[in-house]
């Protein structure tokens, strides 16, 4: 039995290139202009972004205005009228917004895009979107598992549990970390670690779609290797790691900076959590049973 692999082929000597696709500007609610979040990104070393601005797609000729300041500018939006929110990453064209938020996944996939659906722990009941609504939905790429904008809201910018969950019944889908920035003092708070074949747009958006990447909120992964049902992860700036298989359940743990852990039998995929001091962590893609 083997794992399928997201990582493989990866050269770890190279570092990955950081990126948060959830930030907004003066184009619908956010603080500060467009080219002064596109600044505020590239200060915090970022190699790729996007401007997801409320039902406002970033036209060409918008796009063709900025300085991206050296880091690769996805275009994109956050689909927010007529019900929850979800992101729009890549495409050729912006895609409506539709109370039938399974219309909209399909044309941001038909558009060449790929569909995030957004802080699912927002608000008192952290409901903003259930459960039952995202097992309702299909072929979205993946939800945020961590969203640092809901720190100062009702709500947990944790949604891990709400992963595990689709994770169990059998729901391949990625796990992201953004800010959700609405002014440069929140910027450089979550992001993704992508490991592109290509650096470009469509290198990244294909590292996206395909979970070549990680989650996180301050570390990086050192290297990952797979050799059969069982997964070496190595994070140099973790105090501790964390194997989880489905529905949540720790299999492994280890108080150190490597962990290898095997699949349990009958379980379906792995991932792995690295944690360091504060709540700085990163956090793995599944390997899922072939």
């Amino acid at each position: 039995m083997t794992l399928i692999n997201p990582y493989a082929e990866i050269d770890w000597s190279r570092p990955g290139l950081r990126g948060n696709l959830h930030a907004h500007s003066t184009r619908s609610d956010g603080r500060a202009a467009p080219q002064a979040m596109l600044d505020a990104y590239a200060q915090a070393g970022h190699g790729f972004t996007m401007l997801s601005d409320h039902d406002r797609w970033l036209e060409a000729e918008e796009y063709a205005a900025l300085d991206a300041r050296g880091m690769i500018l996805l275009r994109g939006q956050e689909v927010t009228r007529e019900g929850e929110h979800l992101l729009q990453v890549g495409g050729t064209v912006g895609v409506a917004a539709d109370e039938d938020r399974q219309k909209v996944i399909d044309a941001i996939s038909a558009a060449g895009g790929l569909a995030v659906l957004n802080h699912p722990n927002w608000f008192r009941e952290q409901d903003h979107w259930t459960q039952e609504r995202l097992m309702a939905m299909h072929r979205y790429a993946g939800i945020e598992v961590v969203t640092a904008l809901i720190d100062e809201l009702d709500g947990d910018r944790w949604a891990f549990n709400r992963w595990d969950r689709l994770l169990g019944h059998g729901r391949r889908v990625w796990g992201f970390a953004h800010d959700d920035a609405h002014g440069v003092e929140q910027v450089g708070r979550a992001w993704n670690v992508v490991y592109p074949r290509s650096n470009d747009a469509a290198g990244v958006l294909t590292a996206l779609a395909d979970g070549r990447f990680a989650a996180s909120t301050g570390l990086d992964l050192g290297a990952v290797t797979v050799d059969d049902d069982t997964v070496t992860v190595n994070c140099p700036g973790a105090q501790r790691i964390i194997a989880i298989a489905d529905w949540g359940r720790r299999v492994a743990q280890v108080d150190g900076t490597s962990l290898r852990a095997s699949l349990p039998a009958k379980a379906t995929y792995l991932r792995f959590a690295c944690l360091g001091c504060g709540e700085r962590g990163v956090w793995t893609q599944p390997f899922f049973r072939s």
